[in-house]
């Protein structure tokens, strides 16, 4: 059940300057929770390698990084930096969204920036040069690209799950 806030949908969008702050202060602590995870799986497998267990160790991170979003999500509607920033994630109506369309949002953010990677992959392969494979880096900020066409400057998977990003 989704939990009712004092928001108003009138609420404006944060600034893409905000949000890619915002994102940034994400980035330092999810390696902290990468961290985490990767230690945990290391000391059960005594995996001496990070390319032991690739593809476990993928899912496994895939896991525990959504885990802290949709929980976090969950209970405040925002994460230690959208607080910072003082950005919230709510529905239209101004409410927190419920668990299920927060672990479909978390699912749905990933297709951009993959496909941002595999389009960099491409290039990289395709031109023989392969310090193009460094600029994916890069690829989490082409979320920001759909921003630039959305009447109300949201990402793509919020206007597609009818959610938002207010300031708060």
């Amino acid at each position: 059940m989704p939990q009712t806030t004092t928001s108003s949908p009138a609420l404006p969008a944060p600034s893409r300057l905000r949000r890619c702050a915002c994102m940034i202060y994400e980035g330092v602590l999810l390696f902290g929770v990468v961290f985490l995870a990767g230690y945990i799986l290391d000391t059960l497998t005594q995996s001496r390698s990070g390319l032991t267990l690739r593809h476990l160790r993928q899912a496994i991170l895939f896991l525990a990084i959504g885990v802290y979003f949709v929980m976090s999500w969950r209970f405040s509607g925002q994460t230690l930096p959208m607080k910072t920033w003082n950005i919230r994630i709510a529905e239209r109506d101004g409410t927190t969204p419920g668990l299920s369309r927060l672990v479909l949002r978390y699912i749905l953010a990933w297709c951009v920036p993959l496909l941002a990677a595999m389009a960099i992959r491409g290039i990289s392969h395709a031109s023989g040069v392969a310090a193009i494979d460094l600029l994916i880096v890069f690829a989490p900020f082409a979320l920001f690209l759909w921003t630039w066409f959305d009447r109300d400057g949201q990402f793509l998977h919020d206007r597609l799950l009818g959610t938002r990003l207010v300031s708060v």
